[in-house]
């Protein structure tokens, strides 16, 4: 019988069983994580009515958490590597836990918001750690693989099955429990982690310096950039406010790329940009989240605002991209294998513009078509996920890998923001900055639905362009996973 000691030994584990209690701690905390976003998601309207919000501070209650998450990944990263990766991922549990709870104190949209963002800082102490924690637990490298998809699976599974739970748990209870829930989450991953978790060695750590103006100067560009968009629907886009939060977003944006040129420990290497691969499978990440955002947030307002229909109801009807999503893996690997890296991308990529376009024709022609929308958007979103997370760690230096998983969360979370910032932004625009609680009159969901039109063919366009470009950049690499050689190089 395999036995479970408190720490790995020297070589590795030698099974997933005999790793079971580490490995579980970190599917937990991976899970927590992914489950925060969706699981929210579907209160908005439930939300918007608590509050009394808008459009626009509801895209913020969602947009606020990937702002900071995104942000701060890389520098999250830096920290753990020099102060240690399990004692940053406990300090990240327990305050992701602790801040949680505080949910039961909020009363306005704005403290909602801040709330999430900093729920968001917490988060990003905790992603990349459970990857690169999962690699120091197995030498074979199988059995890296086969963690590492247990954990892709778990963490999944929370991110497309939040809104079901959440609408489940929103017929019984208030929405402020779907973040309360959080806490004994967190608290069952900590206690994990301190048992089956080894602490660093200090040989294994760096004593790189942080790059926190690289931090602050990263949010601030990605953060202005967003609240440009909602200050031009609410003050006018040659407001001052406007006006100025753009040209903000512009100097910050430049300022980053000067200081991570000039910094002897950069928060991001922008040399790694001149590779190809690593270049083009970060922006088609971009494309795929802003897809992906753009569709969760603009579709769970259609459903429980535009059709009525209950919170639970809503949840039940994103099935279509919960059983795509955990089937269509094998799809995008026979892609992959068949026919390289930047065809299987481009196929993705069609797929994503026209899944868009579809919906654009389909929101106000039923369910049906909305459905087959989606599952044709999940095809291409789990085909350029999957393939583009595999090019960019494979093209990255053997020492950089984690920096690689870091690049493509970053990507990822910069694409939701502006995914949910232009689908808010543009239904405040053309249909209503307010959304009134009870039954929509039938002029207010023709006008709702005329936005879901142009916003769906607009992102269309985005989405293609920016997936496409990116997959342009990829080579005709045929592996769906590292190959002995490559990692041996």
């Amino acid at each position: 019988m395999t036995t479970t000691t408190l720490h790995p030994p020297a070589r590795g584990y030698p099974s997933l069983r005999a790793a079971w209690i580490p490995l579980a701690a970190l599917c937990l905390a991976f899970f927590v994580e992914m489950v925060d976003n969706t699981l929210l998601s579907i209160a908005l309207p439930t939300i918007g009515r608590d509050l009394g919000s808008g459009t626009t501070a509801l895209q913020w209650v969602t947009g606020a958490y990937s702002l900071t998450f995104g942000g701060l990944l890389l520098t999250a990263g830096s920290i753990a590597d020099r102060f240690g990766r399990r004692r940053v991922l406990l300090i990240g549990l327990g305050v992701f836990g602790s801040l949680s709870l505080g949910v039961v104190l909020v009363t306005t949209a704005g403290e909602l918001i801040a709330l999430r963002a900093a729920l968001g800082i917490a988060a990003a102490a905790m992603a990349p750690i459970t990857n690169s924690l999962v690699f120091r637990l197995f030498e074979d490298k199988a059995l890296r693989m086969r963690a590492m998809t247990v954990m892709i699976v778990v963490g999944m599974s929370g991110f497309v099955l939040g809104p079901l739970l959440g609408g489940t748990a929103l017929a019984h209870v208030r929405w402020e429990w779907l973040l309360v829930v959080n806490a004994p989450i967190a608290l069952i991953a900590c206690v994990g982690v301190r048992l089956g978790v080894a602490a660093d060695r200090s040989a294994d750590l760096t004593k790189d310096a942080l790059d926190v103006p690289g931090a602050v100067l990263s949010v601030s560009a990605i953060g202005l950039a967003c609240y440009s968009l909602t200050s031009g629907v609410e003050h006018g886009w040659l407001s001052a406010v406007t006006l100025v939060s753009i040209a903000g977003a512009v100097v910050a944006a430049i300022a980053f790329v000067r200081h991570e040129r000039r910094t002897t420990a950069p928060m991001l290497d922008l040399g790694l940009f001149t590779n190809g691969t690593v270049r083009g499978a970060a922006i088609a990440q971009i494309g795929t989240s802003i897809a992906m955002a753009g569709i969760m947030f603009g579709l769970i307002l259609h459903f429980q605002y535009a059709y009525g229909w209950s919170p639970v109801r809503a949840g039940l009807a994103n099935l279509p991209i919960i059983v795509t999503m955990l089937v269509a893996t094998p799809l995008s690997e026979w892609l992959g294998r068949r026919f390289g890296h930047r065809v299987a991308c481009l196929v993705g990529a069609a797929c994503l513009a026209g899944s868009l376009t579809g919906l654009s024709w389909g929101v106000d022609h039923g369910y049906t078509a909305i459905a087959a929308c989606m599952v044709i958007m999940t095809v291409g979103l789990r085909t350029v996920m999957t393939i583009c997370a595999v090019a960019l760690v494979d093209a990255m230096p053997a020492n950089r890998t984690s920096i690689g998983a870091a690049l493509n969360d970053t990507a990822q979370e910069v694409g939701s923001s502006i995914g949910t910032a232009v689908v808010g932004t543009l239904i405040a625009a053309l249909v209503t900055t307010q959304l009134p609680a009870g039954t929509w009159s039938h002029g207010l969901v023709t006008s709702f639905f005329h936005g879901e039109r142009v916003t769906y063919a607009l992102l269309a366009i985005v989405v293609g362009l920016i997936a496409a470009g990116g997959a342009l950049s990829l080579t005709d690499s045929h592996s769906i996973e590292e190959s002995p050689a490559e990692e041996a190089a």
